[in-house]
């Protein structure tokens, strides 16, 4: 990995981004972390960020919503979006919109760590 990749998490859930933020700065990232969907999609029209990872379920834009305007207006981040409602049906609709994964809450630490760094070292297609 080339410098230190710079990370938007979004999750309405406090606590998760009070838990992933310190655990990803550990393994290396520069990780900048937020609750409201609109705040972060603000942010990611000012600063250029290597991965998204996004919750899907979040009152006022939700995760689907935010791979869209991603995709949309700043096609840099590439998305990884976290989830505690998974289908088959969410997984196509994210992927549809430009997610590069999809992870079912709940999830190891480690499990994240090692998909964020994957997709980090993964060149574009």
């Amino acid at each position: 990995m080339t410098g230190r990749r710079r990370v938007l998490l979004l999750d309405d859930e406090r606590i998760v981004c009070d838990r992933l933020r310190p655990a990803l700065e550990k393994a290396g990232f520069h990780v900048e972390a937020f609750t409201d969907s609109r705040s972060a999609l603000d942010r990611l029209a000012e600063e250029r960020f290597d991965i998204l990872v996004t919750d899907l379920k979040m009152a006022g834009p939700d995760g689907m919503d935010v791979l869209a305007d991603v995709r949309e207006h700043s096609p840099d981040p590439r998305a990884i979006v976290i989830t505690g409602f998974a289908t088959v049906e969410t997984a196509k609709e994210a992927m549809r919109l430009g997610a590069v994964d999809f992870i079912a809450k709940p999830f190891r630490m480690r499990q994240l760590i090692d998909l964020i760094r994957k997709v980090a070292e993964t060149p574009e297609s």
